[in-house]
């Protein structure tokens, strides 16, 4: 009877070590366990530290900046710290240099508004009845000493936001307006030869080619057919490309009509019929939405016009008839429609092709030779 008393507490005592010693066991399982969960959590907490978003000053993004925008266009973005807020001008791709609507920082990021007008409905008469406002806004982000965001714009319909995308290269501060009185110029190229469109070439070859010869004149006639399919005409370019030059050339622009005359491919002398307008930047000879001739010098349209134009370290000077119309004054930037971003590479004379009849003739640059 003890024999049996006592092999059962045995047996219970072998139970209870068994269970403690599966408990000892246990307990470094749980403390890997929990080294594992403090490790995890301090490496979460140590990847959201790094992930912190810095607020952006308003210093991060001063400045004159030139845009690559995705899909070939360029554009521009001036920031500046005014008396008691921001401020900017904005050109996006083919338009004007203007005013944005807004400007503000939120977190890392600079962002730019713009807004614009859509009619929805119109009266019998052609009269808006229903017009929105929609916002269309830059995201702009440091990259290192660059600049890149998204331009958001929304849809007509509504569904929807398209986005694109583009990165930015701060400008330096345009130099000294140079003395150009002492020159050295190089040998004069006649780039129409009066003939044909030797040296010349489309922009974009998939475009259609309005320019011609016509009595050793270079016309460029964009006819659009009646059954309204759109004829997409290209502009023509040279071949060969130039830094700084002066150019003379001869232009007859018809009564309502509008080319431009692209220095280096970047900067737009305006050619269009704005006989007896008040002074404006889009004005015949003026740099497109950037400089404003001084005075009014063009001839009424369909009359042959002299252009008298030196570009040289960031400045312009052009002579309208005869007429200095701006004076060796910056050029900070490119204008709408300019084939790339970069204000310090050589570049082609292009002649805009896609807006409205114009010819020339005459046309001769000469470079100017750098030390």
């Amino acid at each position: 009877m003890l024999t049996l008393i006592h092999k059962k507490r045995d047996n219970s005592s072998n139970q209870c070590f068994t269970e403690n010693s599966h408990t000892m066991k246990s307990i470094p399982n749980l403390l890997s366990i929990l080294l594992i969960i403090l490790v995890v959590t301090a490496c979460n907490q140590h990847t959201k530290e790094e992930t912190v978003i810095v607020p952006a000053q308003a210093s991060d993004f001063l400045g004159q900046w030139t845009l690559t925008i995705d899909g070939g266009w360029v554009g521009w973005l001036e920031v500046r710290q005014e008396e008691a807020y921001l401020d900017a001008d904005l050109l996006w791709k083919w338009a004007s240099v203007s005013p944005v609507a807004n400007i503000h920082l939120q977190g890392d990021k600079l962002i730019v508004t713009r807004v614009g007008s859509l009619v929805r409905t119109k009266d019998d008469s052609g009269k808006a009845i229903r017009e929105q406002i929609p916002t269309y806004t830059l995201e702009v982000s440091r990259d290192g000493a660059n600049i890149k965001g998204y331009f958001l714009e929304p849809k007509a319909n509504g569904l929807g936001v398209d986005s694109t995308a583009f990165t930015g290269i701060l400008l330096p501060d345009v130099p000294a307006a140079p003395d150009l009185t002492n020159l050295k110029w190089g040998k004069s190229i006649t780039l129409f030869n009066g003939t044909d469109l030797t040296g010349w070439k489309l922009t974009n070859k998939d475009q259609v080619n309005g320019f011609s010869v016509i009595d050793g004149v270079l016309v460029n006639d964009p006819v659009q057919p009646e059954n309204g399919v759109h004829i997409n005409y290209g502009n023509l370019q040279t071949e060969q490309e130039f830094e700084d030059f002066n150019l003379k050339l001869e232009v007859n622009v018809p009564p309502h009509s509008n080319s431009g005359v692209y220095l280096r491919g970047i900067y737009e002398v305006q050619v269009i019929d704005s006989y007896s307008q008040p002074l404006d930047a889009h004005n015949m000879g003026g740099i497109y939405s950037r400089i404003t001739p001084s005075v009014n010098a063009e001839k009424p349209g369909g009359e042959w016009q002299t252009m008298n134009i030196t570009l040289c370290d960031r400045h312009v000077s052009v002579i309208l008839n005869g007429v200095m119309i701006i004076d060796n004054e910056p050029l900070y930037g490119p204008t709408g429609g300019a084939m790339h971003a970069d204000v310090f590479i050589p570049g082609p004379l292009y002649l805009q092709g896609d807006h409205g009849k114009v010819a020339y003739r005459n046309i001769v640059l000469t470079p100017i030779l750098k030390d």
